[in-house]
């Protein structure tokens, strides 16, 4: 009687072992470049640098520096949409050096449906 399913000659297990080990090297590397990732500082600027945000890795705001010409007690309405500008650009900067580690790791082959 045939043998159903699997590889001949035992091939399935070799097969599967190296897509283990691949699995785990991304993995690792992964890990790495979420951990490098997480201790960078993103920075965003807003009114020329009148307004300057840093965050961390972690998306947390490291500082805020507001120049003092631009605090104008007529016009908070213009310093929130400029603190607001700052913060979305530095960001959107985490946001592209993640999508571009990802893409590294994964060959460009995306996100895997959001597995990552």
């Amino acid at each position: 009687m045939a043998k159903r399913g699997g590889f001949p000659g035992g091939m399935g297990g070799m097969n599967q072992n190296n897509m283990m080990k691949q699995v785990q090297k991304m993995q690792r590397q992964m890990q790495e470049q979420q951990e490098a990732l997480e201790n960078s500082e993103f920075t965003g600027t807003s009114g020329g640098g009148a307004v300057t945000v840093v965050m961390t890795g972690k998306r947390e705001i490291k500082s805020l520096t507001i120049e003092p010409e631009v605090v104008d007690p007529e016009d908070v309405e213009m310093l929130q949409d400029l603190i607001i500008a700052a913060f979305n650009e530095a960001q959107r900067k985490l946001d592209e050096m993640n999508n571009e580690s990802l893409s590294k790791l994964t060959g460009g082959l995306g996100n895997f449906g959001g597995l990552f």
